[in-house]
């Protein structure tokens, strides 16, 4: 390259100066646009494979984003002659409050990576009745699964009295500390020798009197 400045006109190698650092530029763009479209398709693509919910691959796509942006971004002011070390401590400086960012919203963030793994791994589905417990000897919150969002699994809660709605919200990060206990399709119904001896009077037939025939 100085080769061949060497042998142009003065305003030629000035404008090279230019137009040079311009293309290193539209091609960092492009190739930045380039693996953030295929990114974009990868994530789409595992999405439909793994029936995976939009408010998962929303935020996880972001991510992807922010990523290429930032990388683009640094090669761009590299171009455009900024020292690497100036751009080093930026970046150190970026990261590091990041991670404080990070540690603060643990819980949040545990409650996305949490839903992403009950999606991928499914240890029960919408519509299964499940009961959340401290230990398998102890009752826990129990009812079926209506709703699975980022942060909360929704159970409706079958032992609320008649005409009083009871939701439970519980975090997801709970779900990997519990043990859960998982019915199919609905609550088994409890066998006959298993009933109360009052359910049982109640449900007898009520004996036939013969006194007035």
């Amino acid at each position: 390259m100085r080769r061949l400045q060497m042998h142009l006109p003065e305003w030629m190698q000035d404008w090279l100066e230019i137009l040079v650092p311009g293309v290193q530029i539209l091609l960092i763009i492009l190739v930045a646009w380039i693996i953030n479209w295929l990114i974009k398709r990868i994530v789409l693509r595992a999405g439909r494979a793994y029936d995976l919910p939009h408010e998962l691959l929303m935020p996880l796509r972001g991510v992807f984003r922010w990523i290429i942006i930032a990388a683009a971004i640094l090669a761009i002011l590299e171009r455009m002659g900024m020292s690497a070390t100036v751009l080093w401590t930026a970046f150190t400086s970026f990261a590091t409050v990041g991670a404080v960012a990070f540690f603060a919203a643990w819980s949040v963030l545990s409650n996305l990576f949490c839903a992403l793994l009950i999606v991928t791994v499914s240890p029960f589905r919408l519509g299964d009745y499940i009961e959340v417990l401290d230990t398998a000897e102890k009752p826990g919150a129990k009812g079926r699964v209506i709703d699975l969002n980022m942060l909360y699994i929704t159970l409706q809660d079958d032992s609320a009295p008649a005409g009083v709605p009871n939701l439970l919200q519980i975090p997801n990060s709970l779900i990997f500390q519990r043990v859960i206990r998982r019915w199919r399709g609905g609550m088994p119904t409890p066998p006959a020798e298993e009933r109360s001896p009052a359910s049982t009077a109640h449900d007898a037939p009520a004996p036939v009197s013969h006194l007035g025939a």
